[in-house]
Formats: C-alpha cells, sequence, structure tokens
C-alpha cells in the first residue's frame, strides 16, 4: 500500500474514532485552568507537589549525566549494552537503516547470544524506514522485537498514537533516556545540516527502577508478558546526589501528564525559563503561563529548530503562534547549523526536565512519552551551559522582524496551524 494511501486512511479513521468517542465515549477530563504561581521551583514542597501530581516522588541519590550530540551520546550506550550480564530493555520512536542502527543490532543481537535477556519495543510509524532484516537478525539471535501500535485495518486509530518514548536500561540499573533516535542523521557533532544537534542523559541511582517501569508499561501492552524478576527490578544503591524520578504520560492514561509539567513548572519560575525543543507548537493554556511568567518578570528564552527542520509543517504552525509571546518579550531563537531535536528546559538554575515529551500537543495529549526531572543545580548548570553555546549558533526573532514577515509566509503559517492538534 503507498504510503500516501496509508496515511490518508489513518488519518480518516482517526477522525472517525475522535468523532465517535466525542459522540459516544466519555472525555477525560483536562486542565482548563491555569496553574497558580504558588510554588518555587527550587523549594521543598514544589518537590513534593510535582512528584504527588505526576504519581512518582523524587528520590535522594541520582546521578544524571548529560551528553551532547552523537559523538558523545552513542559511545555509553553501547558500552552499557556490551557490558550487560542479565537484562535489556530497549524503547525507541526512530530506528532506520544506516551505521548507527547496524551498531546497535550487532551490540544487542550479541548480548542476546550470550544470554542476556534482550527486549526491544520498537514504533511502527517511526521504524518504518528499518530493514526487516535488521529484525529478523535480532530476532535469531534471540532478542524478543515488539512493533508498537502496527497499523492494521481494524486499528488504524491506534497508529495515531506513538510510542515516542527512549528507553534504554541495562541490567536493571543503569539507564538512558532523552531525544535521540537510532538512525545517522544523530551521527557527529551537529556540524552541519547532516549532522543533528540532540542531548541525551545517562541514569543511575533510584530512579532508574522508574525509567524500567515506564519500558514495562509498554511492554506489557505488546507482549503481555510480565517481567519481574530480580534482573529486571535489582535492589538499587545510592550513585550521586541529584533528586530525581521519572514519570511518563500515554494517550490512554495520563495524558495531561507531559503537559502539567510544562505548566507546573513554568509556573514556578521567578527568574529565568530557558526552553529547548524540537517543536514548539504550544496551546492556549501553556501560552497564557509564558506570558503569566513574563508578567511577574521571568525572563524567557526559547531555542527552535532553523531552517533545518525534519517538519516543515511544524516550523510554520509554529512561527504562526509567536505573535503575543515575542510581543510580551519571550525571546525566540532558532537554531541555524543543523537539525534541532533538544527537549530540555530549565527553571532558576535549579529545576531541569528532559527527556522525550517536545512542547506540543502531539507530546502533551497523543504520545506516549518518558521524562526525567531533577531539582539539581549541578545539572541545571550543565544544560543551561548547553542552553547558552546552542544560542551562540541561533538567531534571535524579533517582533517586529515577524511582524512584516511576507505575506506568503504568514498564509503558509497559519495553513500549517489548522493541524496543529496533529502537531
Amino acid at each position: 500500500m503507498p504510503t500516501w494511501l496509508t496515511v490518508l486512511i489513518t488519518a480518516a479513521a482517526t477522525a472517525a474514532a475522535m468523532l465517535a468517542a466525542g459522540a459516544f465515549g466519555r472525555r477525560e477530563k483536562r486542565i482548563e485552568h491555569k496553574v497558580d504561581p504558588i510554588h518555587r521551583a527550587g523549594d521543598e514542597q514544589f518537590r513534593r507537589s510535582v512528584g504527588a501530581i505526576l504519581g512518582s516522588s523524587l528520590s535522594d541519590g541520582n546521578e544524571i549525566t548529560a551528553y551532547r550530540n552523537g559523538d558523545e551520546i552513542f559511545p555509553p550506550m553501547l558500552e552499557a549494552i556490551a557490558a550487560a550480564r542479565h537484562t535489556i530493555t530497549f524503547e525507541t520512536f526512530i530506528y532506520w537503516n544506516g551505521r548507527i542502527g547496524h551498531r546497535f543490532a550487532d551490540a544487542l543481537a550479541e548480548r542476546a547470544r550470550a544470554g542476556v535477556r534482550v527486549h526491544v519495543i520498537l514504533d511502527w510509524f517511526g521504524s518504518k524506514k528499518m530493514d526487516q532484516g535488521i529484525i529478523e537478525t535480532l530476532r535469531r539471535a534471540g532478542v524478543t522485537v515488539e512493533r508498537y501500535h502496527r497499523a492494521r485495518w481494524y486499528n488504524l486509530a491506534n497508529a495515531n498514537h506513538r510510542t515516542h518514548r527512549k528507553i534504554l536500561v541495562t541490567d536493571g540499573h543503569t539507564g538512558f533516556t532523552g531525544g535521540v533516535g537510532i538512525a545517522d542523521p544523530w551521527l557527529g557533532n551537529a556540524r552541519h545540516p547532516g549532522e543533528w544537534r540532540d542531548t541525551h542523559f545517562r541514569l543511575r541511582g533510584p530512579a532508574v527502577v522508574q525509567l524500567q517501569r515506564a519500558f514495562m508499561d509498554n511492554w506489557l501492552k505488546t507482549h503481555s508478558d510480565v517481567l519481574h524478576a530480580r534482573d529486571y527490578f535489582p535492589p538499587l544503591e545510592p550513585a550521586g546526589d541529584a533528586p530525581a524520578h521519572v514519570f511518563m504520560s500515554s494517550a490512554d492514561q495520563g495524558s495531561e501528564s507531559a503537559r502539567l509539567l510544562f505548566l507546573l513548572s513554568i509556573a514556578a519560575a521567578r527568574e529565568d525559563i530557558r526552553i529547548a525543543t524540537a517543536y514548539f507548537v504550544p496551546d492556549q493554556l501553556t501560552t497564557e503561563a509564558l506570558l503569566d511568567a513574563r508578567r511577574r518578570g521571568v525572563r524567557v528564552r526559547v531555542i527552535v529548530p532553523g531552517p533545518h527542520i525534519d517538519k516543515t509543517v511544524v516550523r510554520r504552525a509554529s512561527r504562526a503562534g509567536w505573535g503575543r509571546l515575542l510581543e510580551a518579550g519571550v525571546e525566540i531563537h532558532e537554531y541555524q547549523p543543523a537539525m534541532y531535536h533538544c527537549k530540555f528546559m530549565v527553571i532558576d538554575g535549579s529545576w531541569a526536565c528532559v527527556g522525550s515529551a517536545n512542547f506540543d500537543h502531539r507530546s502533551f495529549r497523543l504520545n506516549d512519552e518518558v521524562n526525567l526531572n531533577a531539582q539539581h543545580a549541578p545539572l541545571a548548570a550543565t544544560l543551561i551551559e548547553h542552553f547558552e553555546t546552542d544560542l551562540a549558533d541561533a538567531q534571535r526573532i524579533t517582533h517586529e522582524a515577524w511582524r512584516t514577515r511576507p505575506v506568503r509566509e504568514r498564509v503558509a503559517e497559519h495553513a500549517a496551524a489548522l493541524l496543529r492538534h496533529q502537531l
């Protein structure tokens, strides 16, 4: 079936399902009112409230290491796979053909042949560019591979709900998450348009159990095999000094969690907000939260992709909604050297939010996401350094430049904005 026809059928089925849900189903309660700024990002009560509301308390004793771009990101991931002795759980959205795809497949297959239990979840949509031969190689080696929400005639609407999570856990004690996909555009160091800019994180300590839990959430949906042995959930000793937690969101449960995280974090800001995101299409309530922050005197800076973006329609839909933000003094910068795929936010130099979620409707309500939050000044300082480095390679868009952009750009942007609920 041609790709365009699959997309058309999927869109039609999704629309029909949405209409049916609206007519006959029970609508999930959604946040409709702004979050009051009653806590500061560095307060103990903020940490306590966020943990309670998002369903997992922040635990002390974690070590979080930030890696910048493929040259730094892939080696420790492959090293962790090679060092695994008991279990590997791996979930990703993007997995394409190419050099890095084969390296990961070879590493996973080698461990499986050595007797390590290896479990892989690949999003069906995000792994469509993956050669079936790679999957067969993995399975022959003993790797259990599942495709998440494969499009079939009887469940096409589910294909619109994707796992966007990036999870790697080895032996239950070392985890990785962030924005990176398993594809060659992530190789290198963002030196030119062929090398994407991204950030990924290694996690050690008590919070790894929550990252493992996020993997198990979709494993039960795809394989129905309960993995609960000690090798998946070993006792975890403190590995650092970062209070942190991992939480997950999905379309069928906790669909508001990613959005709520951003609203709570923005409301906790008193000095500055730094947002690095691949796709910046905030809804009305999130836009109002950013405007409220500006009214409190908070400096708000956002870095988004510039001309080198993988989804032009998202850039156009994003730019259509910048007017009020720019007029209020929100500083929006477009990264110039390459595709910008980072996903992190830093509040007041004390609160860091990282993971797979973008600043858009798809991450807020359609995708399965996983995020790692830490109330940890050293991690925040590292991300601020990354942000400032990226800022030097970005172009600021002023309100005047946005207001006087060509008419043809405005028309294209407002047309793209009609699709914002699918972006």
